[in-house]
């Protein structure tokens, strides 16, 4: 475990493993807790680097924390790579996470090697997606007047369900709740509304899109249709909900299958 002082911000890392680069971006609210058991995994394949997010957990939170955007945090995570020598990556992002992942392929291509994006394309490649996303920003951000942490909670009752949400285990639910604030300030800087399909095409890196049965289908919409605009791009169907876990078997398959580890 360690900190790295980045942009300007002092953002908590974890570093496991040796070989070939594998950065972990989280999603809305989440952190590096969550990904601790993956990372393990994860490993067992190459050099695994989790952190948190600017605003996050053990990341520094500046106060007051107004807003910050994808490309703020595609950026933290460009200086990240270079600050630890780990470019180029394979970055695995899940959800929002994924989105900073895109992000990071079209402003810094060189520091990625392949894309995991777990539920992480943009929505608004579906039309109904798009809606269903803003209409649950919406409610998160109307929700956040309330407090942050009942901001976090509509959020992920509208993404994971109730049965989802009630069935998290109480850490990481916890860790959600926690980072009401960051999240809010991810909700009102987003700037990934939209996204270029010509820009899309020009993504080359080997790219795996995972989306999960029992999520909206939306998420299986864009993968479909990123996955036709990707040169390099394939897509995959797991079982579960939106929290797909970042060492599912499709996911270290593919990994091995780019670093070339037995």
């Amino acid at each position: 475990m360690a900190t790295a002082t980045v942009n300007g911000q002092r953002l908590y890392c974890e570093d496991r493993g040796t070989g070939a680069p594998i950065l972990c971006i989280h999603g809305s609210a989440s952190s590096a807790r969550v990904w601790e058991p993956a990372a393990v995994r994860l490993a067992r394949l190459g050099r695994v680097i989790s952190y948190d997010r600017r605003g996050y957990s053990r990341s520094r939170r500046r106060e007051p924390l107004v807003s910050t955007t994808v490309a703020e945090h595609a950026a933290d995570a460009a200086a990240l790579l270079d600050e630890l020598g780990a470019a180029p990556a394979v970055v695995i992002g899940r959800s929002y996470g994924g989105q900073v992942a895109l992000e990071l392929a079209l402003r810094h291509p060189r520091h990625v090697r392949a894309l995991v994006l777990l539920e992480g394309v943009p929505e608004s490649l579906d039309a109904e997606g798009a809606a269903w996303a803003d209409d649950l920003r919406s409610r998160a951000l109307a929700a956040g007047d309330r407090s942050p942490a009942a901001a976090v909670e509509a959020l992920m009752r509208g993404v994971l369900g109730d049965d989802g949400w009630d069935g998290l285990p109480e850490d990481a639910r916890r860790t959600f709740l926690e980072n009401g604030p960051a999240m809010l300030a991810d909700l009102r800087g987003h700037d990934y509304l939209d996204i270029d399909a010509d820009a899309l095409a020009g993504i080359d890196e080997p790219a795996l899109l995972v989306a999960a049965v029992d999520s909206h289908p939306a998420f299986r919409r864009v993968n479909e249709r990123a996955a036709a605009l990707m040169p390099a791009a394939r897509t995959a169907l797991v079982d579960g909900g939106h929290m797909i876990d970042p060492a599912d078997a499709v996911v270290l398959e593919f990994v091995r299958e780019v670093v070339g580890t037995p």
